[in-house]
């Protein structure tokens, strides 16, 4: 039941992306940051966890679990640091992410021969 509830979370986070993408003028940068503000709000309310809880990864992969993370990472080191938390915080919470993105970003360049658009 993991599985299951997974994919349906995941796929109607993922749909109501794309029906934004094709029935609004907004840009593809601009709903990914939508979605890491919208898990940022959402963290902040108290809603995610509950959420994750109920449909697991589904809700934690695509870019509102980015978000929380930041979110995350301020609200602790805050509590831990006081004001300078604010801006260090997200850094630590995401960095192990931010960096396995990079090093597989850049060894996929190496394996596959990267190409620009026309």
């Amino acid at each position: 039941m993991e599985y299951f509830n997974a994919f349906w979370a995941g796929g109607l986070i993922c749909a109501l992306v794309q029906i934004l993408l094709d029935r609004t003028k907004l840009m593809p940068g601009r709903v990914m940051v939508l979605l890491v503000t919208s898990g940022t709000v959402l963290g902040f309310l108290g809603v995610y966890d509950p959420l994750i809880e109920m449909v697991g990864c589904g809700a934690g992969v695509p870019l509102l679990g980015f978000g929380n993370t930041l979110f995350q990472g301020v609200k602790e080191a805050v509590l831990k640091d006081g004001f300078i938390g604010i801006f260090e915080g997200g850094f630590t919470a995401s960095a192990a992410g931010i960096s396995a993105a990079l090093v597989f970003g850049y060894l996929a360049s190496w394996i596959f021969e990267p190409k620009m658009k026309k």
